[in-house]
């Protein structure tokens, strides 16, 4: 957190309010991870605005995704889906696709956090196959990853089990390296689960 503390303030006090918004956004992530989501929100919203007002729409779907995560850590699913939507239209707008699959992937989660039942659970998991298939595409095995692990969670919930266990064991099997990382770190806690 020190790192984009020290970014936004360097930024802040030598004029470049572009990088300023640029680490903002992140440093907002890090605020809600540790506890304070409100806070959190509030300098991701803010360092978005900034980065925006001086770089326009580019990379705003990485921005519009990391609110989106925001909002649903605070419980207000309604207010990301539409950081989700904003962010999709940016994508089709700006063919700027690499934040594309983890908005899909988010997109899922929302609407799984936002309802319960049939519905909910078959809008998730055509989000959660697009983010997938996107990923794929793209060779992100990083998002293909996370994307994998959230389909075989709601397979899992939905009785699933052996082809929630092959689905995530063919992309985390891809992996060499970097297990100490959180999203290698959930899929292998999943795929034991799922064993």
């Amino acid at each position: 957190m020190a790192q984009f503390h020290a970014g936004a303030n360097i930024s802040r006090q030598h004029g470049f309010p572009l990088w300023e918004g640029w680490t903002s956004i992140p440093l907002g992530w890090v605020l809600a991870t540790e506890g304070d989501v409100e806070a959190g929100l509030a300098c991701s919203k803010a360092g978005s605005n900034l980065y925006i007002e001086t770089a326009g729409e580019w990379s705003l779907p990485y921005a519009t995704g990391i609110q989106a995560e925001l909002e649903m850590k605070a419980g207000r699913t309604q207010a990301g889906l539409e950081c989700i939507d904003r962010g999709l239209q940016a994508v089709n707008a700006n063919d700027d696709r690499w934040y594309e699959a983890e908005l899909y992937r988010l997109r899922g989660e929302l609407l799984l956090a936002d309802g319960s039942g049939c519905t909910a659970m078959v809008r998730a998991e055509e989000c959660f196959a697009s983010a997938r298939a996107i990923a794929a595409q793209q060779g992100a095995k990083a998002w293909e990853l996370r994307a994998a692990t959230s389909l075989a969670r709601l397979w899992q919930q939905r009785g699933k089990r052996a082809e929630a266990h092959q689905l995530l064991s063919d992309i985390y099997s891809w992996f060499s390296e970097g297990f100490d990382t959180k999203d290698l770190q959930n899929a292998k806690a999943l795929l034991e689960e799922l064993a």
